[in-house]
Parts: C-alpha cells; sequence; structure tokens
C-alpha cells in the first residue's frame, strides 16, 4: 500500500466525503463541492491523490486533505442524541458530577421529588442549582411562560439564552460511556446538512414518525423523519447499523441529519416501487411471472446472506420490510431489529408468525427466512402466495410439521425449497448461502417455467 502523510492508502472501493470544494486545475482532475460522495477506484504516483468516482460516474484524481473517509459507526448503545441525560441520580448525585464547579455545565436528571418530572441542574459561580422541568398540557417548561416538545428543544433554547435562569448552558457534563450521535455520525463522514435537504412530500406514514420524499442536492431521496426524542434515540441504533452494511440488495444510507430541536432524519436511497408486498398484490403472481418472482427472492436471499455471512441478524424480515427499485431490484429495508449476531437478544417483542419455532419456544434469537401477514415460514411464500391464520394457531401447528399447501402454479422446485425451510431442526435449515445457490440455479436452468 502506499501513503500520504504517515497513513495507510485507502483502498479501492473506499467511500469518501468531500470536506473542501474543489474546482481542480488539470484536465484529469475530478471536481466536486463539499458534500459530495466519492469512490476511490486506484492511487496515483502521487501519494497525496486519489482516483476517485463521483455518484454520476464521472472519474478523475482529486487531492486527499480534501476528503474524509467514510467509516461505519460501531459505537452503537453508546450513541446517545441526549448525552447529557443522566436518567435516574439524586441530587447530591448531579452536584457531584458537576464538580469542580465550571459556570454554565449541566446536565438533566429525572426528578427524584417529582416523579416523571425532570431536573436541569446547573453549575453557576460555585454551586449547582436545580430547576424542575415540568410537564404541562404534554409540553416541557420550566417557567410556565416558554414550553418546549422534548428535552432536546429545552436545552437548546438554554443554551442560546439563560432566559431566567442563573446562567446560559455553556458545557453538557457527558453521561459516563456516551457519545454525542451528532458528533459520531459526524466524524465518521455521515452527518448531512439540513439546509441542501427539501422535503416534498409525506408518501407514509408510520408507529415512530414519517416517510417523505426528499431531495438532497438534487437526487430523489426517502427520508424517514423521527420528531420524539425517545423514539429518535431508539432509531439512532439503525442508523448506526446502517453505517456498516453496503450490499446492492440493502437500502442504501445517504446520511444522518440530528437536529438541535429534537428531530432525526435517515436519508436512504428512493425506491420508487414501494414495499414489495403492496407491489405483489396490486400486480399478482400472473401479471408479474415466474422468472421475476424468482428474481425477487434471489435478490432478498442475496441481502440476507450478505447479513449472515457480517454477523449481523435482521430479525423482521417480511415483503412488507422489502423495497422495490424503479428497475425492479428489491431490497432489504427497516433494520431497526438488525443486531449482532453475538449480542444479547430481546426475544419478547419477536414479530410470532415469522420467527422460527425454536426461537418462540427456547427464547433464543435465530434468524429465519421469514414473513410478516402470513404464517408461511418463508419469504418465498409470501412473494408467491397470500394467506392468512389466526395468530394463536401459528406456533403449534408450525410445531407439529404443519406446512401449507404450495400456491397455485408454484415451481415444485421452489416449493422444495419452502418446505426445507420448515425444517424444525435448526441445524437442518439450510443458510441463505444454500438458498442463493440453488435458486441460482433454478433460475438458471430456467426451472421455474
Amino acid at each position: 500500500m502506499t501513503s500520504f502523510s504517515g497513513k495507510t492508502a485507502w483502498p479501492t472501493g473506499t467511500e469518501c466525503v468531500a470536506k473542501y470544494n474543489f474546482q481542480g486545475t488539470m484536465e484529469q482532475d475530478l471536481p466536486f463541492s463539499k458534500g459530495d460522495v466519492l469512490t476511490i477506484i486506484g492511487v496515483t504516483k502521487d501519494p497525496n491523490w486519489y482516483k476517485a468516482k463521483n455518484t454520476l460516474g464521472r472519474e478523475g484524481t482529486i487531492p486527499a486533505n480534501y476528503v474524509q473517509k467514510r467509516e461505519g459507526v460501531k459505537s452503537g448503545g453508546k450513541l446517545s442524541l441526549m448525552p447529557w441525560f443522566h436518567g435516574k441520580i439524586t441530587r447530591d448525585q448531579a452536584e457531584r458530577l458537576l464538580y469542580p464547579p465550571e459556570t454554565g455545565l449541566f446536565l438533566v436528571r429525572e426528578s427524584t421529588n417529582y416523579p416523571g418530572d425532570y431536573t436541569l441542574c446547573v453549575s453557576c459561580e460555585g454551586k449547582v442549582e436545580h430547576y424542575r422541568i415540568i410537564y404541562h398540557n404534554g409540553k416541557l417548561s420550566i417557567d410556565e411562560e416558554e414550553y418546549f416538545e422534548n428535552l432536546m428543544q429545552l436545552v437548546e433554547h438554554y443554551t442560546k439564552d439563560a432566559d431566567g435562569l442563573c446562567t446560559r448552558l455553556i458545557k453538557p457534563k457527558l453521561m459516563e460511556g456516551t457519545v454525542a450521535a451528532q458528533d459520531e455520525f459526524s466524524r465518521s463522514g455521515w452527518a448531512l446538512n439540513m439546509k441542501e435537504l427539501k422535503l416534498i412530500q409525506t408518501i407514509g406514514k408510520g408507529e415512530f414518525g414519517d416517510v417523505i420524499l426528499g431531495d438532497y442536492r438534487g437526487t430523489k431521496v426517502a427520508v424517514k423523519c423521527i420528531k420524539h426524542d425517545a423514539t429518535a434515540q431508539a432509531f439512532i441504533a439503525e442508523a448506526s447499523v446502517m453505517t456498516q452494511l453496503r450490499h446492492n440488495n440493502l437500502v442504501q444510507l445517504l446520511g444522518v441529519i440530528v437536529e438541535d430541536r429534537g428531530s432525526l432524519f435517515i436519508v436512504t436511497e428512493f425506491m420508487a416501487k414501494g414495499s414489495l408486498v403492496d407491489y405483489l398484490r396490486s400486480r399478482g403472481r400472473t401479471v408479474l411471472g415466474g422468472e421475476c418472482l424468482l428474481k425477487f427472492s434471489l435478490d432478498v436471499c442475496e441481502a440476507m446472506e450478505y447479513l449472515e455471512v457480517n454477523n449481523f441478524v435482521h430479525r423482521d424480515l417480511a415483503a412488507r420490510n422489502v423495497l422495490v427499485s424503479e428497475d425492479n431490484i428489491a431490497k432489504v429495508s427497516d433494520f431497526g431489529l438488525t443486531k449482532e449476531a453475538s449480542s444479547t437478544q430481546d426475544t419478547a417483542k419477536l414479530p410470532v408468525k415469522w420467527t422460527s419455532p425454536e426461537a418462540l419456544r427456547e427464547k433464543l434469537c435465530f434468524y429465519c427466512f421469514l414473513p410478516s401477514d402470513i404464517p408461511s415460514p418463508t419469504l418465498l411464500l409470501e412473494i408467491y402466495y397470500q394467506q392468512g391464520l389466526p395468530l394463536k394457531e401459528v406456533v403449534p401447528r408450525v410445531e407439529k410439521g404443519y406446512k401449507m399447501d404450495a400456491p397455485d402454479g408454484c415451481p415444485a422446485v421452489v416449493y422444495d425449497l419452502m418446505k426445507q425451510c420448515w425444517t424444525l431442526d435448526p441445524a437442518v435449515r439450510p443458510s441463505f448461502r444454500m438458498l442463493r445457490e440453488k435458486l441460482q440455479h433454478i433460475r438458471a436452468k430456467e426451472l421455474y417455467l
């Protein structure tokens, strides 16, 4: 490897983000603007320059010190939108944390005298002042004159103006072991500029927020907008997982925006044809044809094999969580339940109808090629068939060996794969690699006809 400035050169395929504008001075240079995403395609004779291409495919040379390498965010649960929030600590503990005195040093804790409320603790001129934060009509206030939607908005307000407090909030006292999410996304090259994002129209509504069609620097994007600070905190884990994953059959994260006022925006590539489940239901198996259905199955399988190889478990694989691009590529999305396979898993919230029997029975978490709204234990069947079964009947029937009949017109070789995925013994159940290889064989030999 060549190097520049004492650092190892980035390998081919490395993504980087422009830190500054670069107009270029030579014909072979690749001009770019601050915030542009570039991909390294080679080194040059000069170790201070790379060969790179932009998102439009244009290639040229770029100065190494004008770009920042994009890295996966691996702080996981340590990332916090509110690193100054210390939870259930006492008044004395807060005062010890804010020692030695430093005017403007602050933290927020849960109130011990008024359960359910919060307390803002601020160091000022050698002592600590404690301000009760009360709830009123669903909003937060200190003086009952200024009201805020959440803690992040409240803290942001008082960092700009003391507004009746003993001092303006100057420096947060971070909870031990936490990392400020905005700082970490910026450091790793995933923070986007809100001023360059145009929100166009809502294209989906969910329990935790809206999905909005947007435009980021001239490119159509999908924006998951989470406005409540506690909910946004939960989605930080999803965003951090997405920074570590890159595959053509996974919906690609473009970046993250953390607003001071408590909103989190997760910006991804726009998938023009929506969810796979809606795509299938609106067109029907006969309209799409066997080759298209098989390709969707293979697309999903390749994505899951990639996760499997990289020790990630999706835990919520379903046709509703697979999106279809303009050019009919199926991509797995919604990584809210995705965790590294080695981590401790909470099975209490596992989706029953598409979780393996042993995971439900023994409270173990196994990845499974499983669906959402139907009782089939494979996404393959969800692609080929739509049918319902009462939730209480799902687990006992599957444990007793129940297997749904093959959908009308489903190729026998595909149905055989479905039945293999239903095997109760996880050691015998095919891996995603095996499924991918078998699907490729079926496709190559046109056995789906």
